[in-house]
């Protein structure tokens, strides 16, 4: 369901440091730190176009991807990345590394699905997004790329809950103790008209 994994081709940092960094933005490299699985966080650098690229595409947050720092292959998901402000282009990323069995904590983007065989809304009824993102925890390997609500059906007044979502396997809510709501249907703000009386 997730994006397809990818690679990064990466040179161990020796020098770390803001000087460093500068030079390295120049020579079109960003900075990286791999944290994780109990190891000490390794510094590395990545092409910015590939990251940049990567980012642009979409599900960059949610997609594993494999390091090759000399020869050696790291499993890593991004966990934050930085975009210069003024110019857009990567600054620098943190990964942290995964293995087959790790679980992740990810936000995951919501997508509404039939709206238009959804009752409230043909009456003019608005969705009232409470939720755009929901955090899971996943398998590293298995990260839902978005979760899927389905708007068939409800009226005015219904609220979508986070039981209403079909989960993938594996991956439950960070929210446990409740069951939250994802959105609302709401009337419209002026009153529906002919519902007056």
């Amino acid at each position: 369901m997730s994006h397809a994994s990818y690679e990064l081709k990466a040179e161990a940092r020796e020098r770390v440091g803001k000087g460093s960094s500068r030079e390295l933005r120049r020579n079109g490299q960003i900075p990286a730190v791999i944290y994780g699985d109990k190891q000490a966080p390794i510094s590395i650098a990545l092409s910015t176009n590939e990251v940049t690229k990567r980012i642009h595409a979409g599900g960059f947050m949610t997609t594993v991807a494999t390091i090759d720092l000399n020869g050696q292959k790291i499993s890593v998901l991004p966990k934050d990345y930085q975009l210069d402000p003024v110019r857009d282009f990567t600054m620098h990323v943190d990964f942290i590394r995964v293995s087959a069995d790790s679980k992740v904590t990810v936000e995951v983007p919501v997508h509404f699905i039939n709206q238009e065989k959804c009752p409230a809304i043909k009456v003019g009824g608005v969705l009232n997004i409470v939720r755009h993102e929901v955090e899971l925890h996943c398998p590293a390997n298995d990260i839902p790329e978005f979760l899927t609500v389905d708007l068939e059906g409800h009226k005015i007044g219904d609220s979508i809950h986070i039981s209403h979502v079909k989960l993938p396997a594996g991956s439950t809510p960070v929210i446990t103790d409740r069951d939250f709501t994802i959105a609302t249907l709401v009337a419209p703000a002026g009153g529906t008209s002919g519902e007056e009386a």
